[in-house]
């Protein structure tokens, strides 16, 4: 079974974000009675929540196909207007990483977007000319990690823009128990809030954390997951009680031992720790400021007092 598995199929099956399923809920409802396409929506957070499901959830409430790709993908605008030709009235297209898209891409959205207008350039030289292409109307979902890198007048077209939260401990294991059945293992309440306080509030890193757990249990100990297991498998690979691998371990260890509890420059922290920059403030960085591990200075990251007594480590 496949991480697309898990996926709920029905908004009865979507748990957390409450706040952005009603009002998606309520911009639908609202559409289908204007008998119009639903509105251009902007989801942004961190990776993991939900941002995908829920553009397939709209597809499904509105009966139409959804395209999926990414914004390194569109690299021309040529790919763009392959896609978008395509679409049928009413569908939903789908472009994550949308703050990545090349530049000339995102200017051809604008007209799109606004009149569902493509205009393009045919031919080259003095011959070349502007051609509009009417397109069936249509819904873009863009999806980002990074919403303070899409411009302006990009984001000014979106009707809808929510940004996805951390889940509750509470959220993840409603999540974890459905995500159980479907593959076919009784998770019980004491595994699945164990699972979920060490999920870094994630969904994604649940479900990923369930078939961890699911397999030690049943290759180590013939069973089902247990508290006892449970606990066991996760320390097996490393998560500690509040959801710290052992590269967040790391990471906060280089900057307390190495240089004092900080501050530490990016370059300075990604050699220390043998990882790209790009990986830190995307992966790691998010979870560790949320969580009260890290904090961000002009002069770089700092470990907080918490990380200090997490890692049982004294201050000089």
């Amino acid at each position: 079974m496949s991480q697309n598995d898990f996926r709920p199929t029905v908004w009865e099956d979507f748990t957390g974000q409450d706040q952005v399923v009603q009002s998606l809920k309520i911009a639908l409802a609202a559409a289908a009675k204007r008998k119009q396409v639903l509105e251009h929506i902007l989801l942004y957070g961190p990776p993991g929540l939900g941002k995908t499901t829920l553009a397939h959830l709209v597809a499904k409430s509105v009966g139409a196909s959804i395209k999926i790709t990414s914004g390194p993908t569109l690299t021309r605008v040529g790919d763009l207007a392959s896609i978008l030709t395509q679409l049928e009235e009413g569908d939903v297209l789908f472009i994550d990483e949308i703050h990545r898209l090349n530049k000339a891409v995102e200017e051809t959205l604008y007209p799109v977007m606004e009149d569902f207008a493509l205009d393009m350039i045919v031919g080259k030289g003095p011959g070349a000319r502007s051609v509009r292409l009417d397109l069936n109307p249509f819904t873009l979902i863009g999806a980002t990690t990074k919403a303070g890198l899409i411009s302006a007048p990009l984001r000014d077209r979106f009707g809808l823009v929510h940004r996805l939260k951390y889940y509750q401990d509470d959220d993840l294991a409603d999540i974890l128990k459905i995500a159980a059945k479907k593959i076919g293992v009784v998770l019980d309440p004491g595994s699945a809030f164990e699972i979920a306080k060490r999920s870094r509030g994630t969904a994604r890193i649940a479900l990923k954390l369930l078939r961890r757990v699911s397999d030690y249990s049943q290759v180590k100990h013939a069973s089902l997951p247990t508290p006892e297991t449970t606990k066991l498998a996760l320390e097996f690979y490393q998560v500690d009680e509040s959801g710290l691998d052992e590269t967040d371990r790391r990471l906060l260890t280089a900057i307390i031992s190495d240089h004092a509890g900080g501050p530490v420059g990016l370059e300075t922290l990604a050699a220390l720790i043998s990882e790209d920059i790009a990986t830190i403030t995307d992966v790691y960085e998010p979870f560790l400021m949320q969580a009260g591990f890290l904090a961000r200075t002009p002069r770089g990251r700092t470990a907080t007092p918490k990380a200090y007594i997490h890692l049982g480590l004294s201050r000089i």
